[in-house]
């Protein structure tokens, strides 16, 4: 047999169709495909592309195809025989006519259908027809009801319901049982039906009611009968039984146990809750306003109104119960040396009853007066709110022990005395200085203690959450109590007290605002550090720091944290430090004295940090320098603001070395920076002593804060060659000599030995070798694999890919197709429309012009 034509189809037609050979010559029609190289023996297809020809056959194809299908669309030229079982030859005519049926009646009891009642059909009951039904209107009243509900006679079932062959009472009866009834008795009325069905359900249940209380006096009865019967049925034993026998108490289990101690332990008193800073700043200005209200009542002479007593007025909705507890009722038992405390607690109850009862006696005819008076008061005085009763009754519970006891007047000695007393008085209030010599006339003439109380009472009245502009004024308060404790620094003498009693509040109001505090003191230091350096410039040296810039500094240690790496207050604060350290030459005990307090401060700041300074090192090895007598071979190297010898070289040195027999150690008066009051020989043996034992005990600080240092030897190798061989152990007194041995002995007891700088032994990193992956190619331009599976799966993938992105290109092209035609629809729609639209416009037009040509016409 021959092999079967191929079916061509209509896309294949339109592209099998041959090309003009006018086009293939235009060169303008002509799309050359460039090669990236020329293959020997290949054969080519797609050298050269004509894109006009492959477009205007694809639009062709698109044409006969695609645009045949979307004008067909939603458009059916065949009738289907959609009725039940036309096309299934199983079914007989007999079951589809019955299915179809089915169906038909189904579709018309629908919902729109329910309650069309056609006239064939006739709505039954039991049977029976509701047209020929009577209606029966009359309701049961409830006084016929049952008790026993639900229980109904047959007759009263037949008579409500009818139905049934029985039927009822109210049925309408038919022809035959009329004639029946007829012949024996004439017919009964409607009412006379009714009478007769309301005394049956009444007799019936008379009948219940009668049945239900013989049951009930049965079961009394037999109640009875049963307690005799009882009584025969118990065993009873003798009492003599009873009496030997002993009574066996209940053990207590460890929970009983556990429950009665809890019993005995001291109830939780609840606490007050939590307040938030703004409640609590607020509480604190309104009892400082309440204190001032007081302390000026009392210096204007003025006595405190007790007669006058708030009226109580009583609202409609009071309920009577705004008592007070005075205290806990309860009773707890408490055991106290092997008895309970309970008498103890009952007699101090009795004395506080005949204590409370005299005062009561006394305020009974008052309290009488003010209720009368109070009555009549508050009939006229029903409109005011129950806020202000209630307020006011919270106030006379507070005065209510004050009203009972008798009040003296006071005499015109004691109200002057009492004037006198509350002027002198400090007051509770103060407004916040607006500039520093408002603040130098607040605290002018105060003791320290008052002052700090005035500088917290400003604080608390000015807080900053209670009102706007507070931040700023508290903030000005900081810096001024800053130059204030400056000031009081530079006295003579100076006031240190009332520093010291200051600093609390400054560290309070530095706590509240951080930025500004740290500000003013970046100030303060920046202000002396200019200033030391402008005198370095211009004399090659300046004097030590005053006292007030040491209380700064010791402020600075106290307000702001020193371990940190770096912080904007503190780290300028040990630089400049480290600059008097370096440049400011010693040439008196005062600055002997300053120089040792620096070095304080600066072991204060490093203290946590452990930061090495050798400024501090090199500034304790020249004080020592200058204790030492002979100074002509030297093991170690005497560095600024020292010199080896010279004038000042011998400050420290002992005029008298029998002087250390009378000295005792002391620590370094700060006032010593500023003056010192030394009248011979003895007291500067005493005060070089002091400064010695100062240096001593700060070295010994700095052994212990640098010992970790891997240099720690080489760092204080001169001291310890000064204290071993220049500075003599004998001529100290016992306390130095203690501290020469300990710190001897701490810089001896440190490793000598170190191990050299070497690099640490690692094993060389080898570098990285990229070894190159050799693929032998087979198949040049084909998709490669190393087994026939993987190729052949590497093949159809490639495929896959090809034909989706072809699908994808097709449909696109598919879409821009259909929008074009939908869109040329539209515009010759439109068109079509705008034709008819003139055609009518101008035949109304040439309408219009008859009608008037015709209307001249009849004018003239």
């Amino acid at each position: 047999m021959g092999k079967a034509p191929k079916k061509r189809s209509l896309a294949d037609k339109v592209r099998k169709t041959k090309t003009n050979p006018a086009i293939k010559n235009n060169p303008f029609e002509v799309k050359i495909n460039r090669k990236k190289f020329d293959v020997l023996g290949r054969k080519t297809k797609h050298d050269v592309g004509l894109p006009g020809v492959s477009r205007s056959k694809a639009i062709n194809k698109r044409k006969e195809t695609l645009l045949k299908e979307y004008k067909q669309k939603n458009k059916a030229s065949k009738f289907v025989d959609r009725r039940l079982g036309e096309y299934d030859a199983k079914m007989a005519p007999e079951d589809k006519i019955l299915q179809r049926f089915a169906l038909e009646r189904q579709r018309i009891h629908e919902k729109k259908d329910m309650y069309n009642l056609n006239e064939e059909e006739e709505l039954t009951h039991y049977g029976q027809s509701l047209a020929e039904m009577e209606k029966f209107n009359d309701v049961v009243n409830s006084d016929d009801e049952s008790e026993e509900k639900g229980l109904l006679s047959a007759e009263l079932t037949a008579s409500h319901f009818g139905g049934g062959g029985g039927g009822g009472l109210l049925r309408k009866k038919t022809s035959g049982e009329q004639q029946q009834e007829d012949g024996n008795q004439r017919a009964k009325s409607r009412q006379e039906l009714i009478e007769e069905l309301i005394q049956k359900s009444k007799q019936e249940k008379r009948e219940r009611q009668v049945q239900k209380e013989e049951a009930q006096e049965l079961t009394e009865k037999l109640d009875q009968e049963w307690k005799s019967i009882q009584s025969l049925m118990v065993k009873k034993t003798a009492k003599t039984e009873l009496a030997d026998k002993p009574e066996e108490k209940p053990k207590l289990d460890e929970y009983d146990m556990m429950v009665r101690e809890l019993g005995f332990e001291m109830k939780a008193q609840p606490s007050e809750k939590m307040k938030t800073p703004e409640e609590l700043a607020r509480e604190e200005k309104e009892k400082l306003q309440k204190l001032e209200a007081d302390r000026l009542r009392r210096m204007m002479g003025e006595e405190e109104d007790t007669k006058a007593q708030s009226q109580t007025r009583m609202s409609a909705d009071d309920l009577n119960d705004g008592f007070i507890l005075d205290k806990h009722d309860k009773k707890t038992l408490a055991y106290q040396d092997g008895k309970w405390n309970i008498e103890e607690e009952e007699e101090e109850a009795a004395e506080d009853e005949e204590g409370e009862s005299g005062e009561e006696q006394e305020s009974d005819e008052e309290e009488e007066e003010e209720e009368a008076s109070s009555e009549e008061e508050e009939e006229e005085e029903d409109g005011q709110s129950d806020l202000e009763s209630e307020q006011e009754s919270e106030d006379e519970e507070k005065n209510q022990e004050d009203d009972g006891k008798p009040k003296k007047t006071l005499s015109k000695e004691e109200m002057k005395a009492q004037q006198q007393a509350a002027k002198a008085e400090l007051p509770y209030t103060f407004a916040a200085p607006e500039s520093y010599e408002d603040l130098k006339d607040l605290l002018c003439g105060h003791t320290p203690e008052n002052q700090r109380l005035i500088v917290a009472r400003t604080q608390k009245c000015n807080h900053p959450s209670l009102a706007v502009g507070n931040k700023l004024k508290l903030q000005k308060l900081f810096g001024f109590l800053l130059e204030y404790i400056g000031e009081l620094a530079l006295r003579t003498p100076p006031e240190l007290t009332a520093v010291d009693k200051l600093v609390p509040e400054l560290y309070a109001l530095c706590q509240m605002f951080p930025d500004a505090a740290a500000a003013a003191v970046q100030r303060v230091l920046a202000d002396a550090a200019h200033s030391v350096e402008e005198l370095i410039e211009l004399k090659g040296h300046a004097p030590f720091p005053t006292l007030d810039t040491l209380i700064y500094l010791k402020l600075t240690a106290l307000l702001f944290p020193t371990s940190d790496f770096r912080h904007p207050v503190t780290t300028p604060a040990l630089l400049y430090i480290s600059l008097t350290l370096t440049k400011c030459p010693v040439r008196s005990f005062q600055d002997v004295t300053t120089g040792l307090l620096l070095c304080c401060l600066t072991v204060e700041y490093v203290s946590f940090s452990k930061r090495f300074l050798p400024e501090l090192v090199n500034f304790l090895t020249g004080t020592l320098h200058l204790a030492v007598r002979d100074k002509t071979s030297l093991g170690y190297t005497v560095a600024p603001p020292f010199r080896p010898s010279g004038k000042c070289s011998d400050l420290l040195v002992l005029s008298d070395p029998e002087s250390c027999r009378s000295w005792k150690k002391k620590p370094l008066p700060l006032s010593a920076t500023r003056c010192l009051e030394l009248k011979d020989d003895l007291d500067r043996d005493h005060h070089r002593l002091t400064c010695l034992s100062a240096c001593l005990d700060l070295v010994k600080r700095c052994c212990l804060l640098y010992k970790d240092l891997p240099s720690f030897t080489h760092i204080f190798q001169p001291v310890r060659s000064l204290l071993s061989k220049h500075l003599s152990i004998q001529t100290l007194p016992e306390a130095l000599q203690e501290l020469h041995r300990e710190i001897t002995d701490a810089i001896g007891s440190a490793p000598t030995a170190h191990r050299r700088l070497v690099f640490d032994k690692k094993k060389p990193i080898p570098l990285k070798l990229l070894t190159p992956k050799i693929v032998e190619v087979l198949d040049y331009g084909k998709k490669r694999g190393c087994t026939r599976e993987e190729r052949e799966k590497e093949r159809l993938k490639h495929k896959y890919k090809k034909e989706f992105k072809g699908a994808l290109r097709e449909i696109r092209k598919d879409s821009r197709f259909l929008a074009r035609e939908k869109l040329n629809e539209v515009m010759n729609r439109d068109a079509e429309r705008k034709r008819k639209v003139k055609e009518l416009f101008g035949s109304l037009a040439t309408q219009e012009g008859e009608w008037k040509a015709l209307k001249k016409k009849k004018r003239k």
